[in-house]
């Protein structure tokens, strides 16, 4: 039998968001329940340095890490290892939260803070250089990389927007696509055709990534797909820009959401439907940064505070009513 466990809120994903989310649900007296599969931290655990954090001229993403799950627990939130398969609005008005080992979280809000995943390449070298010059986020990292030769893989908005952005920092960018135009946008593609410190490479795809002894990104071995040519490039670091995944399918019932699959929130970060909120990576909005994540969890802890406080005082109202 299901083991049944009730909460005032639910919050599914122990990033920046899920974890600032459940800190201000705990600081509101909320009986809070925070659930990750893996270790606190999110897309923190796979940044090395980060230096756009207010307060944090340079910390390591670990430590950022541990510092928000410190701060949240100190305000009563629980941690819970669980692996969510599925987020369900009941008839009554409260969500079901299932997780794989048979555990069924009960609540009249969710907070869905689980934000995505970039799409790799797959390829040998990937992982393990991964913050060692391997980077899907250029605001990111792309001040770590001044007076470098970069490349970035990809050939929609997202690829040629990075690439121009990168040319801040490097001097020369090459732009790597598998095929032989892009699917930007014409304005975008238009700026990396002027920007003189762009190559594109057409045709192309990168076969491996090599690293020098120290494990720092040296190398790329690319493949053309027409002539099968394989051939080095030399480059200190490597952007990939091929799609990224929000985890927004665990939400069984139908939700807004926009064409990539985010989902649409209102200013209270509610989504289309009642005491689903959403913050972070899973929200449609401009642009995808801790910061960003931070601030889109407090809103949406303070609004799902109010959200439940409504539902109480309509539930103590019906109560006198029927006395």
């Amino acid at each position: 039998m299901a083991n049944k466990l009730s909460y005032d809120v639910v919050v599914v994903g122990a990033g920046p968001a899920g974890m600032t989310a459940a800190l201000y649900a705990g600081r509101a007296m909320l009986k809070t329940a925070l659930l990750e599969r893996g270790q606190p931290g999110g897309e923190l655990l796979n940044t090395e340095i980060i230096e756009d954090y207010p307060g944090f001229s340079r910390i390591d993403g670990w430590e950022l890490a541990q510092k928000f799950e410190t701060h949240a627990k100190e305000f009563g939130a629980e941690f819970r290892m669980a692996n969510i398969t599925s987020i369900r609005r009941l008839s009554d008005g409260n969500f079901e939260t299932v997780a794989d080992n048979g555990e069924l979280y009960l609540s009249p809000a969710v907070i869905l803070t689980a934000g995505g995943t970039p799409v790799k390449l797959g390829i040998p070298g990937e992982a393990e250089y991964a913050g060692k010059g391997v980077s899907y986020c250029a605001i990111c990292d792309g001040a770590f990389f001044k007076g470098h030769v970069l490349a970035v893989v990809g050939g929609g908005d997202a690829a040629c927007e990075e690439a121009d952005f990168l040319t801040r920092y490097a001097t020369k960018v090459y732009l790597i696509h598998r095929r032989d135009e892009f699917r930007a946008s014409k304005i975008i593609q238009k700026r990396v055709f002027e920007n003189p410190k762009i190559e594109v490479i057409w045709n192309t795809v990168v076969d491996e990534i090599h690293a020098d002894s120290a494990g720092l990104v040296n190398r790329l071995t690319l493949h053309n797909v027409l002539t099968r040519e394989r051939r080095p490039l030399e480059a200190t670091g490597i952007f990939i820009f091929i799609g990224f995944t929000p985890n927004t399918g665990l939400v069984k019932d139908h939700v807004a959401h926009d064409s990539m699959g985010y989902l649409k929130t209102d200013d209270k970060m509610q989504t289309s439907i009642a005491g689903l909120f959403a913050a972070g990576d899973v929200r449609s909005q401009l642009t995808r940064q801790v910061t960003t994540a931070v601030g889109d969890a407090t809103t949406a802890a303070v609004a799902a505070e109010k959200y439940i406080t409504a539902l109480r005082d309509v539930g103590a109202t019906s109560l006198a009513a029927t006395a």
